[in-house]
């Protein structure tokens, strides 16, 4: 096998559909498209268009007959594109499930040696690509001890060290922080623009990549191709009926909930002299005072890596703060006797603190998504008539409804992430602790999930959120805890 750089890879599809075999409805179907070789596209479309089924069937992997079904033709560089395999690279939206060695550096040659790189072509390709996502770490720095944000730096990494024909990217900045999106796609600019590669990448928000790609395709929910052609024509053209769709246009901002309620200022959680810990014996920070009211949102901000998720587990009760004390009124314990929420079991956890993990995935239990938002429910010993209300009004409100029969695994990442919103609130407790609660919304369901949660405040209900999302802090919080 060469191990020069992939030439350019040509895309076409004619009539291409697919559709999970736990699924009625066709992911993407009729699809009619050709991207040609080098051209830098935006893959656009509302949350569920099938964005992330046609990115995985690009690279190879979207599955077997025993998946689901697949009708049409879609080919990659001259070939079908189950055979293509090696000539695209994919960052997914989930960085977690591309992390595969122990060691920084390991993981990001491991592409390379798969393509039979020479060993020490592959350490300078792993040096370069590491520098060119802002990644500064030793290559001996344990993948375990990444923050979600890092994780997305190094999945990155590793497909720009293998120099692909195809480079595929969904939504590779949603965990970074500012400064990490600009580094990060100013990364792949430089690298489409020295190698010539075809670049493909999808991210709700148009205004990230609009002067760094010559094309923009918009996908129509249920298939079909909504729009496309050069970016300041077809938002020029289109904007107001993208903007409705979902897509997030800068000149068509999304409605923002109105907070009607001011927090109570009943203190529900207080935290002195924290220190927090991903891993035990490893401080990422100290000297941590948090105030928690009922009613009140709290954002937590800062940079990849300052310990936001870490911070969020520990209060959540979730990890053993590493020094200093988390502790609970009895506004928020009830009749519990014990005020350090690491020490409750996890039923009393339901109804006093929920926690939305950052990678939705990692809360799913049931196969299907009505099962999965009455896990909660169950456990409380609801009646099967008040858990059947609860689930019915969570499908709906979060535009789940016409997925209650599918397996949660197979939901687009946007969908996952309200579905993992939706099983917390299905409990109602008292303090809502959600990581990155906007991960993968278009602007409509970015609008309804705030709007959402707006009214739980003005209900008395508390929030914790870790966000990089400068709109839904301005949106919803009332105070902010920034790391450093």
């Amino acid at each position: 096998m060469t191990h020069d750089r992939q030439p350019p890879a040509a895309v076409s599809a004619r009539g291409w559909g697919w559709r999970h075999a736990s699924r009625r409805a066709w992911a993407v179907d009729g699809l009619d498209l050709d991207i040609e070789p080098g051209q830098r596209v935006l893959l656009l479309g509302a949350s569920g268009a099938g964005k992330s089924t046609l990115m995985h069937a690009l690279a190879g992997v979207i599955g077997g007959d025993d998946e689901g079904e697949q009708r049409g033709e879609l080919r990659v560089a001259g070939q079908d594109a189950t055979s293509a395999r090696g000539v695209a690279g994919l960052v997914l939206q989930d960085p977690d499930s591309q992390v595969i060695l122990a060691r920084v550096g390991d993981d990001v040659a491991f592409g390379c040696e798969n393509l039979g790189v020479p060993r020490d072509e592959i350490w300078r390709r792993v040096a370069e690509a590491l520098e060119a996502v802002g990644l500064d770490l030793p290559l001996e720095h344990p993948t375990s001890a990444l923050s979600g944000g890092q994780k997305q730096r190094l999945a990155l990494a590793g497909v720009l060290a293998m120099r692909p024909g195809l480079i595929l990217l969904d939504e590779p900045t949603a965990n970074l922080d500012p400064d990490g999106v600009a580094e990060v796609r100013d990364a792949v600019a430089r690298v489409a623009r020295t190698t010539g590669a075809t670049l493909i990448v999808i991210e709700h928000r148009v205004e990230v990549w609009r002067d760094i790609v010559d094309r923009v395709v918009v996908l129509a929910p249920g298939g079909g191709v909504m729009a496309d052609g050069d970016p300041d024509s077809v938002l020029r053209a289109r904007g107001a009926e993208l903007s409705a769709s979902g897509v997030w246009i800068p000149e068509f901002p999304p409605p923002i909930a109105q907070r009607r309620v001011a927090g109570s200022g009943t203190r529900l959680m207080d935290a002195t002299g924290l220190g927090i810990a991903r891993v035990r014996g490893t401080r990422i920070a100290t000297g941590i005072d948090v105030a928690l009211d009922e009613g009140r949102a709290t954002a937590i901000v800062g940079p990849n890596g300052a310990g936001k998720s870490t911070l969020a587990l520990t209060l959540a009760g979730l990890l053993r703060p590493a020094e200093g004390v988390v502790s609970a009124t009895q506004a928020l314990t009830g009749q519990l006797k014990s005020t350090s929420p690491i020490d409750w079991r996890s039923k009393d956890l339901l109804t006093r603190i929920g926690t939305v993990f950052q990678d939705p995935e990692h809360q799913f239990l049931a196969a299907t998504v009505r099962d999965e938002l009455a896990v909660g429910p169950r456990a409380l010993e609801l009646s099967a008539q008040e858990i059947s209300t609860r689930v019915d009004g969570l499908l709906e409100r979060l535009r789940l409804d016409h997925l209650a029969l599918a397996n949660p695994f197979t939901l687009s990442g946007g969908e996952k992430r309200r579905l993992s919103v939706a099983t917390v609130l299905a409990t109602r407790p008292k303090l809502l602790v959600l990581d990155e609660p906007t991960f993968g919304q278009d602007s409509r369901t970015w609008s309804e999930l705030v709007s959402l949660l707006a009214g739980l405040l003005d209900e008395g209900q508390s929030i914790l959120a870790v966000t990089h999302d400068a709109d839904f802090v301005a949106a919803l919080a009332d105070d902010e805890i920034r790391l450093s």
